[in-house]
């Protein structure tokens, strides 16, 4: 760990890396107590918002929580007001991906390797039309963005600095989409998001195989498998408005597909309906007389003991 100390950047990260020394020396590994404090906050936070999921969610809380004492989970509190500390201080970052880098926890055998910050900002700058979004927004109300591979969220992050720069508010304007295989850097993706007030979602999944899925056309009712998790500033009455909207539209879209419906064959004209004149010569040869029928017996009644009938 020594080595890393080199890149920590920040009095917030330095505190957190003192606090997270702590747990070393009763015996965790560096990746338990990461991924125990990820998972711990981000159920915390979503089932503080999210009724649907909570019941189970509340269950893997209780089963981590069971393996720390109580100053233990004392000192993840901490850890995690340090999160917000440092995303309140400064916004324009990717806390939680640069610190995750630099205290390797990547996953190496997977290719794992996060975009810096400053490219993922770049990037968010020549992919954001903003004439073009801000006419969108106009005319919509609203835009989303997506990304599909989105690690701890440093691409999202950006994007909503961008926009909030350009006098965009990402709170009420934007809806963001993530997905990624992995759970635990999704968990980090979505702290970071729900921490920002990016309202929006994560989805846990192989996108290449199981992409990510709406019932409605701009992403407000994803096809939820319990592999989504949803940031409170989502329950803003506002987006909860377009949802219901979105909903409403679902629901009457048959029907108005039924009534943009082109002409059907019973209403066209009636001489496009005429019947067919019948061939000539189309008489039928009389069929050969049958044998009469021997008179069918009746079914026998299934009797059980006692005479009760069974019916079938």
């Amino acid at each position: 760990m020594g080595n890393n100390l080199r890149h920590i950047r920040g009095q917030a990260q330095k505190e957190l890396v003192k606090k997270f020394d702590a747990f070393f020396n009763k015996g965790y590994s560096r990746w338990e107590v990461w991924s125990d404090l990820v998972t711990l906050s981000a159920i915390a936070i979503s089932n503080a918002t999210d009724a649907s999921h909570a019941e189970q969610r509340e269950a893997q809380y209780r089963t981590i929580s069971k393996k720390y004492t109580k100053p233990d989970m004392e000192l993840f509190s901490e850890i995690l007001a340090l999160f917000v500390v440092a995303l309140e201080e400064n916004p324009d970052q990717d806390f939680l991906g640069e610190l995750y880098m630099c205290l390797e926890l990547g996953n190496d055998t997977a290719g794992q390797f996060f975009t810096p910050y400053d490219v993922c900002y770049c990037m968010a700058q020549i992919t954001a039309d903003i004439p073009r979004l801000t006419q969108e927004i106009k005319d919509k109300g609203w835009i989303s963005v997506n990304d599909p591979a989105c690690g701890a969220g440093a691409l999202l992050v950006a994007f909503a600095n961008v926009c909030r720069k350009n006098d965009i508010n990402y709170q009420t304007q934007v809806l963001f989409v993530a997905q990624d295989i992995d759970y635990l850097v999704g968990m980090m993706c979505y702290l970071q998001m729900s921490l920002l007030g990016m309202p929006g979602y994560v989805v846990i999944g192989d996108t290449l195989v199981s992409p990510g899925t709406s019932y409605d056309r701009r992403g407000l009712i994803p096809a939820d498998n319990g592999n989504i998790w949803y940031t409170p500033m989502l329950r803003r009455s506002v987006w909860q408005y377009r949802i219901l909207a979105a909903h409403m539209d679902v629901l009457t879209r048959p029907m108005k597909a039924q009534l943009d419906a082109p002409e059907s064959a019973s209403q066209k004209a009636p001489e496009a309906l005429e019947k067919p004149a019948k061939p000539k010569n189309t008489k039928k040869p009389k069929p050969a007389p049958m044998p009469p029928k021997e008179p069918e017996q009746e079914p026998a009644l299934l009797e059980r003991k006692g005479g009760q009938l069974s019916f079938f």
